[in-house]
This record gives structure tokens, C-alpha cells and sequence, in this order.
């Protein structure tokens, strides 16, 4: 926040620099009812302390302005920093032996016992939010895109992980021509944005089949039987099976021009410890099929569906604080050795078809509270593209406005917008 206009003048007093000595102590904080000419300009609040994946923030950023021969800075009553007119009185200093938390740094100018400003310095690990998308389907209607693209035009920092159904290119009510038209429309975003691709499978029996694997009607998580496949238990299919799949949708992606994709979420969030092996198998870094099943409240009491039931024995512990970790191989929920060589970033903020605008928020600040973290974080959020009309837009719309406050690339907090491949960096694997 600027504290005052940039455009104020700076005046060089008549004695030099060197014959003002740097104070033995702090000054002490600034008197509000006592304005001094002395201003800060454009202070930075918030620094990433740094991980694999992001850089940490070297330098503390503030200039200053107004009448004065030095100005000094200090770190919580330390002296850190002298500033001169020939520097523009640049207020920077080195943050790399700044600890964690919430600091105060005091601006004082020509020795002054009083400083003319106290700024607020928060030094954190990064929260790195995970906005997704499930191509439930083959295909999108052109309306549903053109939300999509409002969306990223409304947050320019965001970067999507559109998890994309590879029965998009096996499915025979979807054109060869419409399928291209997708595959450009994913594309478009993935060069301009930095978007990712990644993967989504419900089985449906058109995309099964071409995998060469028998096509199961149950168990449905939606009704007794699924003719089509969609609804079925995707860990219901054997470790073969589910090698083959993979191997197709590798083989379909790379032939349409998307390239290997390395993250993946279960349609129905049905993954088991068969799949995420055939994902290691396929290549894939990273998982994001365990669910926060108790925001599916709206299937606990539909007839014949055990979307919620499953959901709540296969992924018991998950909620919304429920951070990334590699599980077990002898168990998906346990976070121990020996590690399978996958990272499970769960769903832990949901899908704006089960949650509110101001459901997300709540969850977002149950991992962010406003104080530094301590060690890196990861909230997750995102959309049917089938189903994204407006009110589910104004929803995420709504929810990402709340997270935009707090972006690191703007110094108002420590989100960065993150692609789920990129997760393990920031989250690696126990040696």
C-alpha cells in the first residue's frame, strides 16, 4: 500500500551522510498525532522464505521519501539498513537470516529518536493453491468454455490443471473435428497461461474397451448398474486393467498433440492402491483423487448411490486441512515407509458442485489464518467443465477473489496459483 504519493520530492540537507552517526538503539515507533515530512513508498509486507520449487525473496522492498540527509532501518530494534540520496533511498535489505513470522521494521531519518514509520514484515513458507477441472465427459459445450476463459481472464495469476477425459477422442458422438477444436481450446491455454494437462478417467465402456480390457457395469457409485461405464468404481478394474488404461491414454494424448500427462484425479475421487501403482507405472507424479468427502452431503441419502459412502471408507482421514504426502504402499492413507513414489494432493477444498463461495473461503483460511507458515501448504479447489454455468462460476469467481488478497507476487500474502505436477518439487518424496 503506497503511504504516501511517490511523486514527493526528495531534499538533500545541508550536512553530509557521514557526519551522522548510526544511533546505538532503536527509535522509538512513530507518533501518529506528529506527521513528519518523511514518507515510505510502495513497501512490500509479505517474503517467501523459499523451497525447492519457489525461490525465496532476497531482499526486503521500500523506498523512501521526503527531506532527509540518511535514513536507517531497523528489524526489530536491530539495525539493518542505511539509506542515501544517491540510492534513492532504497529501504532494502537481505532477508535470507530473517526467520519465519511477523516482524517490525522502523524507518527513522537523520538519527531521529522517533521514527517516521513502522512497516509490518511477514516472512512465510508458500501456500500453493491447486484450482483443477474433471472432463467428466467427451465434450464441453462452447459456453462452458467461454466460462472458463472469463474466469482466467478475471485472475491473471491463476494457472489451471484441466484434468482432460481421454474418452474425448473415443467417444462416437464426439466428432474428430469437435475433438480437435477441444484439443486447441486446451492447448491455447497451456501456451498463453501456463496451464497443465493432466488426466481424468471414469471408465466408460468406449474408452475401456479401446484399451482392450472388458468393459464392468458395476459397482456403480450411482445406481446398481452403469451401462456406460461412468459411474463406475474405477478401482474396482484389476492392476492389469488399469495398466492397459493408462497405456491407452498416454497413447491417445500424445497422438492428439497434449503430451504424457503426470497428474491425475479418479472420476468419483474412486482411486484405490492399484491405481496409484498403475499411475506410478505410467508416469504419473502426482494424484489428486483423495476426496474431503464429508462436503458430498448432497449423495448421503440419494437411493442407490454410495458416491458419499465410499468416499467416506476409502478416504476416512482427508479434510480440508489434509496436506500433500506419499502414501504407504501397504496403505494409501498412511503417510510411512515404505513411500510409494506418487504425491497424493488431495481434494481437500472439493468441487464448487458441493461447496459454496464462502465454503471455500472458510477452508482456504483453515489452512491460511493470516500468519505466516511455517513449512509449505496446499489447498485445493476447481469445476465441472459439464456443468460450469454461471452460478458455479460465481461461486469460484467468488472464492478466488478472497485468494487473490493474499498473493505472494503482489506482497499481500504467500499463494502462489500451482499446476499439480509441480507439487512434488515443493513437496518431495521422504528419502
Amino acid at each position: 500500500m503506497r503511504l504516501a504519493l511517490a511523486a514527493l520530492a526528495l531534499a538533500v540537507a545541508a550536512c553530509g551522510a557521514d557526519d551522522i552517526p548510526v544511533p546505538d538503539h532503536a527509535p522509538a515507533p512513530p507518533d501518529p498525532a506528529a506527521p513528519t515530512p518523511q514518507v515510505v513508498i510502495d513497501p512490500r509486507a509479505w517474503y517467501l522464505a523459499g523451497d525447492a520449487l519457489t525461490p525465496a525473496d532476497p531482499r526486503f522492498v521500500a523506498r523512501a521519501g521526503g527531506p532527509a540527509t540518511v535514513v536507517d532501518v531497523w528489524l526489530d530494534g536491530v539495525h539493518v539498513a542505511r539509506a542515501r540520496p544517491d540510492d534513492g533511498f532504497d529501504l532494502g535489505f537481505d532477508l535470507a537470516d530473517v526467520a519465519i513470522g511477523d516482524h517490525t521494521v522502523l524507518v527513522s531519518a537523520d538519527g531521529a529518536e522517533v521514527a517516521f514509520a513502522e512497516l509490518p514484515l511477514h516472512k512465510s513458507a508458500a501456500l500453493y493453491v491447486a484450482v483443477s477441472n474433471d472432463w467428466d465427459t467427451g465434450d464441453h459445450t462452447d459456453d462452458k468454455l467461454q466460462r472458463q476463459e472469463r474466469l482466467h481472464a478475471a485472475h491473471p495469476h491463476l494457472v489451471l490443471t484441466h484434468f482432460v477425459g481421454p474418452y474425448t477422442f473415443t467417444d462416437p458422438t464426439v466428432s474428430a473435428a469437435r475433438a480437435q477444436q477441444l484439443v486447441d481450446w486446451v492447448l491455447r491455454f497451456r501456451a498463453e497461461k501456463g496451464d497443465e494437462i493432466g488426466l481424468h478417467i471414469h471408465p466408460y465402456c468406449n474408452f475401456v474397451t479401446a484399451a482392450g480390457v472388458t468393459c464392468r457395469t458395476s459397482p456403480s457409485f450411482r445406481d446398481a448398474t452403469d451401462a456406460t461405464g461412468y459411474t463406475v468404481v474405477l478401482g474396482a478394474y484389476t492392476r492389469a486393467e488399469l495398466d492397459l488404461m493408462f497405456a491407452k491414454a498416454t497413447e491417445l494424448f500424445v497422438a492428439h498433440g497434449l503430451g504424457r500427462p503426470t497428474s491425475f484425479r479418479a472420476g468419483g475421487w474412486t482411486a484405490t492402491g492399484d491405481v496409484l501403482g498403475a499411475l506410478e507405472g505410467a508416469g504419473h507424479v502426482t494424484d489428486a483423487s483423495g476426496c474431503n468427502w464429508a462436503r458430498l452431503e448432497e449423495w448421503r441419502n440419494v437411493a442407490n448411490a454410495s458416491l458419499y459412502q465410499w468416499n467416506q471408507a476409502h478416504w476416512g482421514p482427508i479434510n480440508e486441512t489434509t496436506q500433500p504426502y506419499y502414501p504407504s504402499v501397504d496403505d494409501i492413507l498412511v503417510d510411512a515407509a515404505p513411500h510409494r513414489g506418487i504425491l497424493e494432493a488431495a481434494d481437500n477444498g472439493a468441487l464448487v458442485d458441493y461447496v459454496t463461495a464462502d465454503e471455500m473461503i472458510a477452508m482456504f483460511r483453515a489452512n491460511f489464518d493470516g500468519t505466516p507458515l511455517a513449512a509449505p501448504r496446499h489447498y485445493s479447489i476447481g469445476y465441472h467443465p459439464i456443468n460450469f454455468g454461471d452460478a458455479y462460476l460465481q461461486r469460484i469467481d467468488n472464492a478466488l477473489i478472497e485468494i487473490d488478497r493474499h498473493l505472494a507476487v503482489d506482497g499481500t500474502g504467500p499463494v502462489i496459483y500451482a499446476r499439480m505436477s509441480d507439487l512434488p518439487v515443493a513437496f518431495p518424496r521422504p528419502q
